[in-house]
């Protein structure tokens, strides 16, 4: 009787403790976040004011890029942006929001002109320093880690908020958790270029499916419980996501496959817009191959886990089984990439002692944030392109080795398999595979092809690229930004 009476009264105190939970939730939706909102809209007014009077009729444009110094293709978009907002806008102010605290106006301006050989007015751009851009690091939450960083997004982007207030904001990263502070509180109007969902239906099926991945840990997938909790967390995040995503006023996507998910996501096609990021192709397309005494692979991509840098390296050691000890001994891997941080360091040695692991390091090199003329170097001697993410949102890398004239090999996914490679003869214009076996087998085969069957290849892709043109870019971004401004 004892045993029965503890039992009703655990569970009417855990009923109780989810009554209290969910009317405490409720009186946070209903009453306080009203609040909140409407004392922080009232302050964002009144500096609103204050900046309107010092900049007159001036259209006040924040660009948010909390890594713009980073150096990889998604910082290619944001300075072509601008560039393209720069000569149908010339007489706005440009505030760019980073959190790289340690780097100079200056320098980063050099960056962009350096690495991408972007030229900009300078004289209009100008950078509000966030020191908030932890919070949307994932080395800073072990567990829940895509819920975590979004509200940490939220966090970063009131600091944002509070420091400037601009008349429109573009998110060039993809924090879309940031819509709803900027819309609401901030009363901006709302654009964003995602590159990447930060949920999918395909994240969803992995979770189901129980394979390991670096955001599916071994102890989730091998436990039906943790499963099916990560499961329902995933499809709850969906949700929301789809949510603060409706907040902006225009969508710019930037391949077929990360359209079809952000419409089945947020589920707004009519404004959703596929605008192809900007690639190098006309420098990379005059480029003429230099010689070289070995057969260079270029692997271009930040070095960040999603990339997956170490199938690479087990394809080249079952390249090793498949190709003559003479002939393997011509191969040479270039991994070129750049670092954000500690983490990306810690990446690249990783590899490094991979590669010693597997007997490579005769056979690989890195080349870690290299100027745009020693990449042009590296472009000009290779002669094979690999690339190795999975679910690749687009691939700016891919069409800039096409455009230089290697001929790719890439993961039978995403942007690549549905936007850029045709695989079909006689059209075609790349390999794709998914296991290192697969890739093994697709170098070997572009080793073997001779001359006359690489250069049809390499023509081919070459003059398929010319749609992903930063000028095509240009013209499909001002098109889309058009109304903000009018």
């Amino acid at each position: 009787m004892s045993c029965i009476f503890h039992l009703m009264m655990n569970i009417l105190l855990s009923a109780q403790f989810v009554l209290s939970f969910i009317s405490f939730v409720v009186f946070f939706l209903s009453v306080l976040l009203p609040l909140i909102v409407i004392y922080l809209r009232r302050q964002i007014t009144l500096k609103r004011k204050i900046l309107r009077d010092s900049h007159k009729d001036k259209t006040i444009v924040g660009l948010f890029h909390p890594y713009c110094n980073a150096g990889g293709g998604g910082e290619r978009v944001l300075w072509c942006a601008i560039r393209s907002l720069q000569k149908r806008h010339p007489s706005a102010i440009y505030y760019i929001y980073t959190g790289d605290t340690e780097a100079f106006p200056e320098a980063i301006l050099k960056n962009v002109r350096d690495n991408f050989s972007i030229n900009l007015d300078e004289k209009s751009i100008k950078f509000i320093y966030l020191r908030r851009r932890k919070w949307v690091e994932g080395s800073t939450y072990p567990y829940f880690t895509l819920l975590a960083q979004s509200l940490g997004s939220m966090w970063l982007s009131l600091e944002a908020i509070d420091k400037l207030q601009p008349d429109i904001m573009i998110d060039t990263m993809g924090y879309a958790f940031t819509y709803p502070v900027f819309k609401y509180i901030g009363q901006c109007k709302v654009a964003c270029y995602t590159h990447y969902p930060t949920i999918t239906s395909d994240m969803l099926k992995r979770v189901y499916s129980r394979a390991i991945t670096h955001n599916n840990r071994r102890m989730i997938a091998n436990s039906s419980l943790l499963t099916s909790v990560k499961a329902f967390y995933y499809r709850i995040f969906g949700k929301i996501y789809g949510v603060v995503g409706r907040c902006s006023d225009a969508i710019m996507v930037n391949s077929s496959w990360t359209e079809d998910h952000i419409n089945d996501i947020w589920n707004v096609p009519m404004r959703t817009h596929r605008i192809y990021p900007p690639c190098d192709v006309e420098n990379l397309k005059q480029l003429t191959k230099l010689p070289y005494d070995k057969i260079k692979i270029i692997s271009l991509g930040q070095f960040r886990p999603e990339k997956n840098h170490p199938l690479q390296l087990r394809a080249m050691y079952e390249l090793r089984t498949i190709l003559s000890e003479r002939l393997f001994d011509q191969v040479e891997l270039c991994i070129i990439g750049s670092c954000r941080n500690a983490e990306d360091q810690t990446r690249v040695k990783d590899m490094q002692d991979l590669c010693k692991h597997l007997s490579l390091e005769n056979h690989v090199k890195f080349k870690i944030n290299i100027s745009y003329e020693e990449l042009h170097k590296e472009l000009r001697e290779g002669t094979i392109g690999i690339h190795s993410m999975w679910n690749e949102h687009f691939g700016i890398g891919i069409v800039e080795c096409m455009a230089a004239g290697l001929i790719m090999v890439a993961h039978k996914s995403g942007g690549p398999l549905r936007d850029i490679i045709e695989t079909s003869e006689p059209s075609k214009t790349g390999y794709l595979a998914t296991t290192d076996q697969e890739y093994a087998c697709a170098i070997a085969a572009i080793i073997y092809l001779n001359e006359m069957q690489r250069a049809s290849i390499a023509a081919a892709a070459r003059a398929s690229v010319d749609r992903f043109s930063e000028e095509e870019f240009d013209i499909g971004f001002a098109r889309v930004m058009a109304p903000l401004f009018d």
